[in-house]
């Protein structure tokens, strides 16, 4: 019997699913043309690919070696000395989870997986601590990737207040998930917090050249990984958001099948709803919920929204803080938590993470927008 309605379930499934894909995409062919449809599906997917995709890589490459020379170097662990003494008022972690924000900070969320499954740097955490790490590192995942990808566009005030606004959503997210799963952790698993070491150490070998070309290879081949890893998420995610994002390039000619053209059903909604996002991130336009929508599944995929809104000149300072914002503390975390909780055999939690990763996202947006307002009221 259960298999039965496990196969009518699946059944059923399928022909939901169906249904779907067919009326959104035949709305959209009966509004473009189903051959502009297509060319413009290909066309945007390619341009994103040449002059987006690239860029991202190029930018991980460098960022991924200069993480690296960071590491190798103990510049890292400089860091993790002067910001300890944060983590505990601020994030209610102990000191040694700076080093997560600062590997995940540099690379991607998983960073903070390959540190917690580290007994010795796993010995410092009560085990809620523990599991509120998922929330904490993917606040700070891919951030310098984020922050250069906006200082190259010549945003950088506005990035660094961004930054802040990262932060703040990170403390959210971090306190939140930890108040929502402490004492639903069985109670024979909590460790009481015991400082046994200062530093985590990291063992380098060979001559300071060695050591130098090593870090940067090593790095640049970390980023080049990352890069390819952002393709999917890039072509696929941000080809259909901008398909339900953008209209027709010129309202005269009508469709042409080009790039970066679609039906604007994502503002048509946001429309609805615009007052709100102007309350909460001072958005002007309804087509700018497109970046913190993509953001949920791949920061990487959100990056590559940018230089479209900036080629329809519908994005200033404010967007950029709260893109910043949001791109950095949600950096895809949907498709990141539950692995990440899987690793730290705490899967059944994944709905609570997502849940304070959610309201740690919003506050970071908002926290960006009023950091911005207040900038501008002081100083402008």
């Amino acid at each position: 019997m259960k298999r039965k309605e496990f196969l009518r379930a699946r059944k059923l499934e399928a022909i939901i699913f169906i249904i779907a894909v067919v009326t959104i995409f035949s709305y959209i062919g009966y509004n473009m043309g189903t051959a502009n449809m297509f060319n413009t599906i290909m066309r945007t997917a390619h341009d994103l690919l040449v002059n987006t995709v690239f860029y991202i890589m190029a930018i991980c490459v460098i960022s991924g070696a200069f993480g690296k020379l960071l590491i190798e170097f103990g510049v890292v662990r400089l860091l993790e000395s002067l910001l300890s003494p944060l983590m505990r008022p601020i994030f209610n972690l102990p000191g040694v989870a700076s080093l997560g924000a600062l590997m995940t900070f540099f690379s991607d969320n998983p960073a903070i997986i390959s540190l917690a499954e580290d007994k010795k740097f796993k010995s410092y955490f009560k085990d809620y601590e523990l599991v509120s790490l998922a929330n904490f590192g993917t606040a700070f995942g891919m951030g310098l990737i984020v922050i250069t990808f906006m200082i190259g566009n010549q945003y950088f005030l506005s990035t660094f207040i961004g930054f802040g606004g990262a932060v703040i959503g990170a403390i959210v997210s971090t306190r939140l998930m930890q108040y929502l799963v402490k004492g639903k952790i069985k109670k024979e698993s909590e460790r009481e917090f015991v400082a046994k070491e200062k530093y985590i150490s990291f063992k380098s070998r060979g001559s300071i050249g060695q050591r130098f070309l090593n870090a940067v290879l090593d790095g640049g081949k970390q980023g080049v990984d990352l890069g390819l890893a952002i393709i999917p998420g890039v072509l696929i995610i941000s080809t259909f958001i901008m398909l339900i994002t953008f209209g027709a390039k010129d309202s005269i000619i009508g469709y042409q099948g080009l790039a970066y053209e679609g039906v604007p059903i994502l503002p048509g909604i946001g429309q609805y709803f615009s007052f709100i996002f102007k309350i909460l991130f001072g958005f002007e336009n309804p087509e700018l919920i497109a970046f913190p929508i993509t953001s949920l599944g791949a920061v990487g995929a959100a990056l590559s929204l940018v230089k479209a809104f900036m080629t329809k000149n519908i994005i200033t300072g404010n967007e950029i803080a709260v893109f910043t914002a949001m791109g950095m503390c949600w950096s895809g975390y949907l498709s990141t938590h539950t692995a990440m909780l899987d690793a730290l055999n705490k899967r059944y939690l994944t709905s609570r993470a997502l849940f304070s990763h959610t309201i740690g996202g919003l506050s970071a947006g908002i926290s960006a927008h009023y950091l911005y307002v207040l900038y501008k009221t002081i100083f402008l």
